[in-house]
């Protein structure tokens, strides 16, 4: 099992870049920049490629509607190249409140078009021409839509690799059957292992059944809420803030992706309480309304033996990648702790 790291760069990003360097000492294999409507990861990613050795770079994620597919690709060859062979190319489609609000364009079809622009990508990576006509995206673009002068064009440089990963962020059941489909890893929010096989179990078996032989095992990559130490209390109300914003308001009701994966997890009446109080600005009360057994089984949370029962739960579900997210005031993202996970992960 790999040991990853969503990036916090809250203190600072140069300073945050600094200790990756002896993250990557302490075995973390991979580290994850978001790019939600924060500054754009790309750049970050760039100057993580000249300050690390051997640490792998995944953007977390880029967002299907904000890029053409050709630049997507364009951006994940140059990542590649200035990292030595180092990235993986993390997309997803967000949400309508982040694409339509802040930047301004349809959220619609999110399957075709992450299908689209994965096919597109691979094309480019492969230096072919790039003729594509597919429902949401045509390349060149056609005559009556434009000048009638582009042409099909292939990628100047040779990539240092055809084949760069492409991990998608998913939950939704065809988006993951999707994901098992056409992409070489899956990241899911909030996975709870015991549960998992239930939410997804046959989404995934749906996407494996049409899985290219050559995309080789889908690598699963889940985001994990890290809160490590002694107070298991004080820990789990340092996760609570984070999973109320996701059940209670990452969307409206009737339209929040992870509120409908509370339900399918078995919390719906918690899941309804929380939303309702969140979206009526009680968001203290929502993150109380959360139940343990939830942001337990979602988490790492606890005193050292508690996270190696987690470890195992993880790894028995199929779990082959870890990306951390250290929360609070535990002291997870201190280098010792994520040694020690480490440890514990190459020990299943």
């Amino acid at each position: 099992m790999r040991v990853g790291m969503t990036l916090n760069y809250s203190g600072g990003f140069s300073e945050t870049v600094t200790g990756l360097v002896d993250y990557e000492r302490a075995g973390l294999d991979i580290v994850y920049v978001p790019e939600a409507y924060s500054f754009d990861a790309v750049s970050q990613l760039g100057y993580i490629a000249a300050r690390t050795e051997r640490l792998e770079l995944a953007s977390g994620i880029l967002q299907l509607y904000t890029r053409t597919p050709s630049l997507t690709a364009m951006t994940a060859a140059g990542l590649d190249y200035v990292s030595g062979g180092r990235f993986t190319l993390g997309i997803g489609a967000s949400g309508p409140q982040v694409i339509e609000g802040f930047h301004g364009v349809p959220y619609t079809a999110p399957l075709g078009h992450t299908r689209e622009l994965v096919e597109i990508c691979r094309m480019v990576w492969r230096r072919e021409r790039v003729e594509y006509q597919g429902k949401y995206y045509q390349v060149p673009l056609p005559a009556d839509q434009g000048t009638g002068l582009g042409k099909p064009l292939k990628l100047i440089n040779h990539p240092v690799r055809a084949d760069i990963p492409i991990v998608i962020a998913s939950i939704g059941p065809k988006n993951v059957e999707l994901t098992a489909e056409i992409g070489n890893g899956w990241q899911p929010l909030f996975y709870l292992p015991e549960r998992a096989a239930d939410v997804w179990g046959d989404a995934l078996a749906a996407g494996k059944a049409k899985r290219a032989p050559e995309l080789g095992e889908l690598d699963v990559a889940p985001q994990i809420p890290v809160a490590m130490g002694e107070d298991l209390g004080a820990l789990r109300d340092a996760v609570r803030p984070l999973l109320a914003l996701y059940v209670g308001g990452m969307g409206a009701r009737g339209k929040n992706f992870y509120n409908d994966l509370a339900c399918r997890y078995g919390f719906e009446a918690a899941a309804k309480t929380v939303q309702d109080l969140y979206l009526d600005g009680k968001k203290d009360e929502a993150a109380a309304a959360l139940p343990d057994e939830l942001l337990d089984g979602i988490g790492l949370i606890g005193p050292e033996g508690r996270i190696k029962e987690r470890l195992a739960a993880l790894a028995e579900a199929g779990v082959t990648t870890l990306n951390l997210t250290p929360l609070g005031n535990s002291a997870a993202a201190t280098v010792p702790q994520i040694e020690r996970i480490v440890e514990l992960a190459a020990g299943l």
